[in-house]
């Protein structure tokens, strides 16, 4: 097994192992609410897709069977929700990225604002 002391500076990342798509899926069971905002590999490749698939069938797990709720958002977690059909186990997909994000930060958006004082 090669640890992280094994990649060379040159050397490219491009998917998690078994073991930690396994600790992901631990701490996922265990969870009650879970945001998902992006792929842990370059799952467009299937060579390195095993990963994000794992991740995406532990949330889809978690949110179906064990009760969490899941958030979903940005293109790329979209395309792999998509991609290994887990669209109905997660609880809420937003189509907002960087918006998405910064919406559960707390941020005010432009766009909630000025619905916001409108509603007023």
């Amino acid at each position: 097994m090669k640890t992280i002391s094994d990649v060379a500076a040159d050397d490219l990342i491009l998917d998690v192992g078994p073991q930690t798509a396994a600790l992901f899926d631990t701490y996922l069971q265990k969870s009650g609410s879970i945001v998902w905002n992006g792929p842990v590999g370059v799952f467009e490749f299937d060579a390195f897709g095993g990963g994000t698939k794992a991740l995406a069938l532990s949330i889809a797990k978690a949110s179906s069977q064990g009760g969490a709720f899941s958030i979903a958002g940005g293109g790329d977690t979209l395309a792999a929700i998509e991609k290994y059909d887990v669209e109905k186990d997660i609880s809420y997909i937003s189509t907002g990225g960087g918006a998405f994000l910064e919406f559960l930060e707390g941020k005010v958006l432009p766009a909630v604002a000025a619905l916001e004082a409108r509603a007023s």
